[in-house]
Parts: C-alpha cells; structure tokens; sequence
C-alpha cells in the first residue's frame, strides 16, 4: 500500500464546503462531549469500575480514549484513530446497556408518575442505551469522511504524507 492510498484511507476528500462545516460540527461537538465525560471518569477511575462492574484497566482504557479522543477531534487531529477509540467505548456502553435490559429509548421522565422512578444514582432519567448508539454512529461518520477540510488532518498531517509520495 502506498502514501497516497494512505492518506485518502486516513484523510478523505470533504465534498462540500457544506459537508465540511457539518463535519466541523460534529467534530466540535463530540471533542466537547468527550473531554467532559472522559474528564470525570478519568479522576473517579475506581469509583466509576467499581459502579460499572468493570475491571479498572477497562475503565481506564475507556475514560482515557474518550478524553484523549476529544481533545484529539477539537482541532481535528488523526480523527479517524480518535473517533474509533470513542466507537469502541461507546459500543461497549451500548453491550453493557443492553444486557442490563434497558429499552433503546426510555420513556420520558414526564410520562413517569412522580416517585415511580429512581435509578441507580437517585431520581433522573430512566436509563436507555440510545445516547450511547448515537455515539457510535456519531463516531462512525467521522471515521467514514475524516475531520473535513477545517481540520488539521487535512491542512497539515495529508499534505506531509502527500508529500512522502513527491
């Protein structure tokens, strides 16, 4: 396999400058939601293996690829990597979440009788493993089209590669 393979397997062409505004976007917007939920479990680590039934290591692995992953999609940098090591998470969630029998969306908080529901963590939203699939879909398009044209991947780390080709 050669550079140019490579880089187009790594770095796909962005169609549009539509598409690559959407995939800033959804960049921006999964790198936010990933520091954010990396950063507590990364801090909580045992409390949060402990409360997951997980082993540590797994935890560990999980809430690192999600912050470091996050941090990697903000300026767009091997977005590809960053979004499978948050696919991987986030596919794990959606196994962990479905053999514990939750719905694939819960019912909403609203159409629950006051005091009928109280989760593991005291009263919130009814667990569902819809948010977790919608992550990984999220995290597949990116793995599918790269970080798009306003990204680092395409302004810096493509043209070096391209250039391993010249």
């Amino acid at each position: 396999m050669d550079y140019k393979t490579i880089a187009t397997l790594l770095f796909p062409e962005s169609s549009s400058t539509l598409a690559a505004a959407g995939l800033l976007v959804l960049r921006l917007t999964m790198s936010i939601a990933f520091i954010r939920h990396g950063w507590p479990k990364i801090r909580n680590l045992s409390t949060w293996a402990k409360a997951m039934n997980t082993p540590i290591v797994l935890c560990g692995l999980s809430a690192y690829s999600m912050w470091f992953g996050g941090i990697a999609l903000l300026p767009g940098l091997l977005t590809g990597p960053a979004s499978l090591a948050i696919l991987v998470s986030m596919a794990y969630a959606v196994i962990l979440e479905i053999s514990k029998g939750f719905p694939f969306i819960a019912p909403d908080p609203f159409q629950i009788p006051p005091g009928d529901y109280a989760g593991p963590m005291g009263v919130g939203d009814p667990p569902s493993w819809e948010k977790a699939l919608l992550y990984v879909v999220m995290a597949a398009v990116l793995i599918c089209c790269g970080g798009g044209a306003l990204s680092l991947d395409n302004e810096v780390l493509k043209p070096i590669l391209l250039g391993l080709v010249s």
